[in-house]
């Protein structure tokens, strides 16, 4: 058990017998009154946003997940499969418990799965991802890095603005947490 006023955002808590992560949290002290801690969090198994005040004397109880790094291998339409790096374990998730995170899932890409009493409960992808693109319009000769972009879908089937000078077949280098391009790969 922490205090209420150790928060952090990230964190994974259990409230109300579910689990939720904190999105944002802020301690406030108004005037003569006694100090809380307004929090806003997100439920690990519906996905809609809570907020809730905690007053400072409260104690949270913070979850104790484990994290292992999996490979991802391939999807069969209905489930992704992962396998442990260090057991060689193999597990299939579903898109619900993946989210948007598929659109960056390619094979061999390293990513680290949470687990809370041996059921996963979140994955982490790594920061950015290199991505072959499969089809945008013609690049445009003497192009420069300018404000003007266009579409490019990518192996994935993810879609992202790029600049002008990048072909097909070209790996690019994209952001995971805003998917947005970066870099050339």
């Amino acid at each position: 058990m922490i205090s209420a006023t150790q928060l952090r955002p990230g964190m994974v808590i259990k409230f109300n017998n579910e689990l939720y992560s904190v999105f944002t949290m802020t301690h406030r002290t108004p005037g003569n009154l006694r100090g809380f801690v307004q929090v806003r969090m997100r439920s690990l198994r519906s996905g809609s946003m809570t907020e809730h005040r905690f007053s400072s004397e409260d104690k949270v109880e913070k979850a104790a997940l484990e994290e292992h790094e999996f490979e991802y291998l391939y999807d069969d339409g209905e489930y992704y499969y992962f396998m442990n790096i260090e057991t060689f374990d193999q597990m299939h998730l579903t898109k619900d418990l993946l989210g948007d995170g598929v659109s960056y899932l390619i094979p061999q890409l390293k990513v680290n799965i949470e687990f809370y009493e041996g059921k996963p409960i979140s994955v982490e992808l790594p920061p950015t991802v290199d991505l072959t693109v499969v089809e945008t319009e013609p690049g445009l000769k003497g192009a420069t890095v300018s404000n003007v972009t266009k579409p490019a879908k990518l192996e994935t089937g993810l879609v992202v603005q790029v600049p002008p000078f990048i072909v097909e077949g070209e790996k690019i280098r994209v952001s995971t947490s805003e998917g947005t391009y970066q870099e050339r790969a």
